[in-house]
């Protein structure tokens, strides 16, 4: 799901600074990109999709002028198409103490020792950047309040201005889904 960055809604008018920080982001594009898909080609998509574990593809048809035609994502693929600025050797998790100490600093209010985080106690403007990496990063359907530990990891990177392996973490919501009897 993409994020919209306009500024000129009156709705945005007190995200004016964290805007600017996000349109720096290194994962710009895969937040903000608007593509025009239909719901019915991505259930299609899904109900073909399965898992290569020998070659680590995930792979389904999609329609082409009435026709399958097969599709076949790697974790170079999803890299390339989202423009994510990272490499197979950058880290997906961080030292708990790291993202913790990052939390503090952004202000957070709830108890630090749980798996799940509440974007409830983060100021405004960090709940603003916590719930847009939610939208667009993870493969959930609801609960948008609940922030889990690699979720968390996520934010702190780009709090810290830190590498990290987004296209990894994309990667493996796309085969969890795959593998998944249900679809998200």
């Amino acid at each position: 799901m993409c994020c919209v960055y306009d500024k000129t809604l009156s709705k945005m008018a007190g995200f004016k600074d964290i805007l600017e920080f996000m349109e720096r982001l290194p994962i710009q594009k895969a937040l903000a990109d608007q593509r025009l898909v239909f719901r019915s080609h991505i259930k299609y998509f899904w109900e073909k999709a399965t898992y290569d574990a020998a070659n680590n593809t995930n792979n389904s048809l999609v329609k082409v002028n009435g026709k399958d035609e097969p599709i076949i994502i790697t974790e170079q693929l999803v890299r390339e198409v989202l423009n994510f600025p990272d490499d197979e050797n950058s880290p997906t998790k961080f030292p708990e103490r790291m993202v913790k100490g990052c939390m503090m600093r952004m202000g957070y209010s709830g108890e630090l020792n749980k798996a799940n985080y509440l974007k409830a106690c983060f100021p405004m403007l960090y709940k603003f950047l916590i719930h847009y990496v939610l939208l667009a990063l993870s493969h959930r359907k609801g609960g948008y309040d609940v922030t889990r530990d690699h979720q968390m990891n996520m934010v702190t990177t780009l709090v810290l201005n830190k590498k990290y392996n987004f296209t990894k973490i994309v990667f493996h919501y796309l085969v969890e889904n795959a593998t998944s009897t249900e679809k998200t």
